[in-house]
């Protein structure tokens, strides 16, 4: 087996992070630049002054109470008529939700405030982003253009349609196919996350899964329509001939795999309860007839920090676009959880479902031991051949009944090895307490004893 060096669990995996999925690198930091100018309003017209904005907060109008005060020498009186003593104001702002500070414009005119040729209306705030135009009074008298200084990244313009409803915010993470972004309705209401595929990126042979547009479209519309607690939300898609623009719920708490790397291992209750919640979601995939085929901690979610979230799956069901040998070449270089039928047949032939049920031990596996259950060396032959262990060293504290599951799940044989519906009928998930607490998590309800465990205690049938 592998050296103690290459059981840690970030070192033994390889990097998947440039493996391009549905996933969102979604760790939200809370640190952010701090900059003495945050941002500045730079004239459009030469009579108008440039503003550098270090406070919070910014006004705009013929009051000389305002921060730019427009008088006759600046405007002509004609136009200096249509402008409201506090015209609008330009302000700072953090979205909690999202735990990212953007900038707004409220529009506090009668004749109205512009900003990219829409207008805000009385009252009403949009946020704005670097080189963001405003005009006064009308769309055509454009009088500044918004700068920010906290740009640190390559800019990404939106396409027209996004832009008219939505504000762009920073990177939260990359792939080679593209890239994740934080993404705020123009009014700051709600956060999402943004992911970007580039299609150019994909190469031009028959395993580029963007060949049709079109198919690609239909098949995530059909994503669309699946509704579970604990799967991510696909709230938009917006296609254009260079990019496929995926508006996906945001999820605070990052990745599982971020959780596992950075704690080491997860306790075993909390493992249990983030695990029972991707085996629901994974069984409801398999009663809408989608196999994951991807199931990673990279693409497990954590709704926020704490150490019982509500996890949510992610890239469900983006491997349906590809066939097994184009698959292949999608998980490789991260073949870590792929089922041994797949490896040993190098994709060629048919598999089941049961594909996901291995992953989903191997997965558990990390969890409970933060390590991975195979070395990079000989990664394939350890994987075809079932070769993995129980080292005591990580495994002391982990209970027989979790030791058992994961044998069962990981079994090289797939007519052998545990069904979905038999995971959920397991002694080690058969914990009322863990599925009421499950169960809060994804209703939103607090202590309600009429907990749903009826509909997983059936015996199936046939026994696997």
């Amino acid at each position: 087996m592998a050296s103690s060096s290459q059981e840690q669990f970030s070192a033994s995996l390889p990097d998947t992070q440039n493996v391009d999925t549905l996933t969102q690198s979604q760790g939200v930091s809370s640190q952010q630049p701090t900059l003495s100018v945050w941002g500045r309003l730079c004239p459009l017209q030469a009579f108008l002054q440039s503003l550098d904005m270090k406070d919070t907060s910014y006004t705009l109008g013929r009051s000389p109470d305002c921060d730019i005060c427009l008088t006759i020498k600046e405007l002509h009186p004609r136009k200096l008529g249509v402008i409201s003593k506090t015209h609008f104001r330009i302000y700072r702002e953090r979205i909690n939700s999202a735990n990212e500070t953007v900038v707004y414009l409220q529009d506090l005119s009668h004749n109205g405030t512009f900003v990219d040729d829409d207008l805000v209306g009385l009252g009403k705030r949009v946020i704005i982003e670097n080189n963001s135009r405003i005009a006064l009074a009308t769309k055509g008298f454009r009088c500044y253009v918004f700068v920010s200084t906290n740009v640190h990244e390559i800019p990404l313009e939106l396409p027209l349609e996004l832009k008219q409803k939505y504000a762009i915010g920073r990177r939260l993470g990359a792939g080679a196919c593209g890239e994740v972004r934080l993404l705020f309705k123009k009014d700051g209401s709600q956060a999402f996350a943004l992911k970007i595929i580039q299609k150019n990126n994909f190469s031009t042979g028959t395993g580029n899964i963007f060949n049709s547009a079109a198919n690609v479209r239909n098949e995530v519309e059909i994503l669309r329509k699946l509704k579970h607690p604990c799967i991510i939300d696909l709230v938009d898609i917006h296609d254009t001939s260079e990019a496929m623009y995926i508006i996906l719920e945001l999820m605070e708490g990052g990745e599982l795999f971020d959780r596992i790397k950075n704690r080491g291992k997860l306790p075993e209750p909390c493992a249990k309860l983030i695990f029972y919640q991707v085996v629901l979601a994974v069984s409801y995939l398999h009663k809408e007839g989608i196999t994951h085929r991807d199931l990673k901690p990279e693409n497990i979610l954590l709704k926020d920090n704490s150490d019982y979230p509500l996890v949510k799956v992610s890239d469900f069901g983006m491997s349906k676009f590809v066939d097994t040998q184009t698959m292949m070449k999608t998980f490789c270089g991260t073949p870590m959880y792929v089922a041994p039928e797949i490896l040993s047949t190098h994709g060629r032939s048919s598999y089941t479902n049961q594909v996901d049920v291995w992953s989903l031990g191997v997965i558990l596996y990390i969890c409970l031991s933060g390590m991975a259950p195979f070395n990079n060396n000989t990664l394939v032959e350890q994987i075809i051949g079932g070769k993995y262990e129980f080292r005591r060293a990580h495994f002391q504290n982990v209970s027989q009944d979790a030791m058992k599951l994961i044998k069962r799940m990981m079994t090289v044989n797939p007519k052998e090895r545990i069904t979905m519906s038999y995971i959920l009928l397991d002694p080690w998930l058969r914990d009322i307490p863990m599925r009421r607490e499950v169960y809060r998590l994804i209703s939103g309800k607090e202590n309600n004893e009429n907990v749903p465990l009826n509909t997983y205690n059936k015996r199936p049938r046939t026994a696997v």
